[in-house]
């Protein structure tokens, strides 16, 4: 019943990646079972993929570029598209920008921040959410979460920069477990050359002040050098370049920024409440 709804409901990308995968395997004169072999999967989860019964996963594609990809590269850009095609509607076009960003500037609440969070973290809340997903579909977008951490490791680097409410890093998702290892990820995450990460305190010193009242706000900084702010409230986008309105949301992160403890203290603050100092 899956298999036929998958072909029904085949994205573009995945009908390119079936008819790619099938006319690549016969060039090679690979049988189905074959190219399984080669890959370390089995010839019915590559019939799968070639039927669209069953889209090729991240790793499948890695390991059919590494296999029949050549010199063409098309399973490394399929990757792109496949996981972009996972994401919510809301989503895809800033995917796009955030792959590509030179700067990133992000405040997050009330949960981590995706691009910070662990698997099981991230499991965890995706599954815990509205509506109920089924568990196929979790997994899906787990994949495509952790998928975007590809950022880190990009060259060029991209810097970016990550205000946290303290609230977000006492907020239990999963098991204590799952919140030790979250935060023990950001702690690392803080380390990074690339990366600050300051928490925004619930006891704030400056008389009661809040700047991040109006909630998560991110702050993009494309290659072009243009700024771009994007806001997600309730399954919903706003993806804002006009430069007016633009400003007023850098100026709303700077002042976040400039209530949030410095890195320093906000690393100490991070390692304390993992349990690791």
């Amino acid at each position: 019943m899956a298999g036929r709804e998958n072909k029904e409901n085949a994205t573009p990308t995945a009908q390119l990646v079936a008819h790619m995968t099938s006319k690549m395997r016969r060039r090679m004169g690979l049988t189905q079972a074959q190219l399984g072999d080669r890959i370390g999967f089995s010839g019915a989860a590559v019939s799968g993929v070639e039927t669209c019964a069953q889209p090729a996963s991240d790793q499948m594609l890695v390991k059919l570029e590494e296999t029949i990809g050549g010199e063409l590269g098309f399973f490394e850009e399929a990757r792109v598209y496949m996981r972009i095609e996972k994401y919510p509607p809301q989503f895809k076009n800033y995917a796009l920008l955030e792959r590509e960003a030179l700067n990133l500037y992000l405040f997050a609440t009330p949960v981590i921040h995706g691009l910070f969070q662990t698997e099981d973290y991230a499991r965890a809340l995706i599954a815990g959410g509205f509506p109920i997903l089924p568990e196929e579909r979790v997994e899906e977008l787990v994949e495509a979460r952790m998928a975007r951490k590809e950022i880190f490791e990009r060259d060029p680097t991209a810097l970016i920069e990550l205000v946290l409410d303290e609230a977000v890093l006492l907020r239990p998702i999963g098991s204590r477990n799952i919140m030790r290892d979250q935060l023990r990820s950001l702690a690392k995450c803080a380390r990074r050359r690339n990366v600050t990460i300051q928490v925004l305190p619930l006891d704030s010193a400056l008389s009661g002040e809040y700047a991040g009242g109006r909630g998560t706000l991110t702050v993009v900084e494309t290659s072009e050098h243009q700024h771009l702010a994007y806001l997600e409230p309730q399954d919903e986008s706003l993806l804002i370049s006009d430069p007016a309105k633009v400003s007023t949301y850098m100026q709303r992160y700077a002042r976040i920024r400039a209530q949030a403890l410095d890195p320093r203290e906000s690393l100490g603050l991070i390692e304390r409440l993992a349990g690791d100092q």
